[in-house]
């Protein structure tokens, strides 16, 4: 028998009623998130990893948290190495509030919908979780239209990726997890703000240079913060104290931007309850690192 031809389901004026009512939903009774586009910076093609990866701008919109009676997952598990948090959440927000606030055509958004690896800001918790899968096809065509997405995340854990969103509550996070070059100045006092770049040549018959980003700096103490430091030659290197190597520092505002470094040390917040030092002495007694190991490089060589 024939579809009754008298009858359509698809009339446009019923999918935005409905559309409508969506959203009104999610405005009562959802959340107000940031959504975080990730930048992707150097893909590893093999892995298909970005670690360097950036989030430079955020857009606030309303979700709903599907999860009513808390956070799915494993929740907080307890294993010989510590705690870790598997928390979950399922976030619903409507298509065209998405496009009209995140993927619209001013923005940086490249795609029609959210993708995986983007991560959302709860406010209510101060969280970041990052986007695993995003479901496209629920509810399923009631009206031959489907008005929401529907983004199953986990929580995000920080990786030293660089956080620059002008929201202090997401960007506090590099701040206070980032891995950090603690840099002593011999020099007056200098006028640098957060966001500045440092750069110190290392090896000037290669031209290596450490690059980095400043995050504080304290005029009394004449200390420099800076995070994501890394070298040119994409090799290990350290900042140096010598008087040969002095530092350059972007928007200082001197006619003499270089200064030397009298001392270096580094702060990890998120190792700072590993255990590898503890490990590294205790084998001390039993193991002899003097002879090479076949299955790596001996441990004072």
């Amino acid at each position: 028998m024939a579809k009754n031809f008298h009858i359509k389901s698809g009339v446009r004026s019923e999918q935005l009623l409905y559309e409508n009512l969506v959203i009104e939903s999610l405005k009562i009774y959802g959340q107000e998130v940031y959504y975080l586009p990730r930048d992707i910076v150097n893909e590893n093609k093999i892995f298909g990893d970005d670690v360097p990866s950036r989030f430079n701008s955020s857009y606030k919109i309303e979700m709903f948290i599907e999860n009513v009676e808390g956070f799915e997952g494993e929740g907080d598990l307890f294993t010989k190495f510590g705690v870790e948090i598997r928390d979950e959440a399922t976030f619903v927000v409507s298509r065209r509030r998405w496009g009209d606030t995140v993927g619209r055509y001013d923005n940086e958004i490249s795609g029609e919908r959210p993708r995986e690896g983007d991560l959302i800001f709860l406010p209510m918790s101060k969280s970041l979780f990052e986007i695993r899968h995003v479901e496209h096809e629920q509810p399923f065509y009631q009206l031959e239209n489907v008005p929401t997405f529907k983004l199953r995340a986990s929580l995000f854990e920080y990786n030293d990726e660089d956080l620059d969103t002008g929201v202090e509550d997401i960007d506090k996070i590099e701040k206070d997890y980032a891995y950090k070059y603690i840099l002593t100045l011999a020099a007056p006092s200098v006028s640098t703000v957060a966001g500045n770049s440092v750069s110190q040549l290392i090896d000037s018959d290669l031209s290596v240079n450490m690059t980095g980003e400043v995050i504080s700096y304290n005029s009394v103490t004449q200390v420099l913060e800076v995070v994501h430091a890394g070298a040119t030659d994409g090799k290990f290197h350290d900042f140096s104290t010598s008087n040969k190597h002095f530092i350059t520092i972007s928007g200082t505002g001197r006619n003499d931007s270089s200064f030397a470094v009298t001392a270096v040390s580094e702060d990890n917040q998120i190792s700072e309850n590993e255990q590898n030092a503890d490990f590294s002495d205790f084998s001390d007694d039993f193991l002899d690192f003097s002879e090479n190991n076949p299955f790596g490089d001996p441990e004072n060589n």
